[in-house]
C-alpha cells in the first residue's frame, strides 16, 4: 500500500466536495478616488475583461547563529501595481475618465496637479464569486490611483473587433474579507 493517498478516487471525491473556481468568477466591483471626484461605476466596469487577485510577499531576513542561517519572516509587501484591460466604449468615456483622474494628479499642460498621497478611501474593490455569482471573498486595494493609461489602436484594415486599452493602477496595500 502506498504511503501517499492521492489516487484518482481521492481527487474525484475532493473535486466533488470543493469544486473549482472558474476563470470568469471574478469582477472588478468599484474604482474610486479618495475625494469621490472620480468613480468608475458598475456600468463602466462591465467593460473590464477580467483581473487578478493580488499576491502578497513576506520578506525573509537571514539571522546567522553558529554558522547556520535561519530564515526569519519580516514585513509583508504587495506588488503595488494592478493592470487591467478594458473594452473601449463607443465614446471612449471610460478611458477619458481615467485620463482626467490622471491629469488631476499631474497636468502636463499647466505643470500643476494634486501631488497628493492617495487617501485610504481611494480604492479598487475586487470580488471573487461562486457558481451563483455570490461573493466568496472581497479584496480592496487601498490608496489607489491611475499610473498609466494605455493607448487605443485602430486600423483601417480591421474586422470590426472591439478595441481595448490597458490601465495600470497603483495601490499601497490590500484588505481582504471572506464571506
Amino acid at each position: 500500500m502506498p504511503d501517499v493517498r492521492q489516487t484518482i478516487s481521492d481527487f474525484y471525491r475532493v473535486a466533488q466536495e470543493r469544486d473549482f473556481s472558474r476563470d470568469f468568477q471574478f469582477r472588478v466591483l468599484n474604482i474610486q478616488s479618495g475625494d469621490g471626484a472620480f468613480a468608475i461605476t458598475e456600468d463602466d466596469l462591465v467593460y473590464a475583461q477580467g483581473g487578478s487577485i493580488p499576491g502578497r510577499t513576506v520578506a525573509n531576513h537571514d539571522v546567522s547563529f553558529m554558522g547556520l542561517n535561519f530564515k526569519v519572516p519580516g514585513a509583508a509587501s504587495y506588488s503595488g501595481s494592478y493592470p487591467l484591460t478594458f473594452y473601449s466604449d463607443r465614446e471612449d468615456s471610460l478611458r477619458n475618465l481615467l485620463l482626467t483622474w490622471s491629469k488631476d494628479t499631474f497636468d502636463d499642460a499647466t505643470s500643476t496637479g494634486n501631488y497628493y498621497m492617495p487617501k485610504e478611501t481611494s480604492i479598487v474593490d475586487l470580488v471573487q464569486l461562486d457558481t451563483q455569482l455570490e461573493r466568496v471573498a472581497q479584496f480592496t486595494l487601498v490608496g489607489a490611483y491611475p499610473q498609466e493609461i494605455g493607448e487605443v489602436t485602430y486600423t483601417a484594415a480591421g474586422t470590426g473587433a472591439p478595441v481595448t486599452f490597458t490601465c495600470t493602477l497603483n495601490y499601497h496595500f490590500v484588505r481582504s474579507t471572506r464571506f
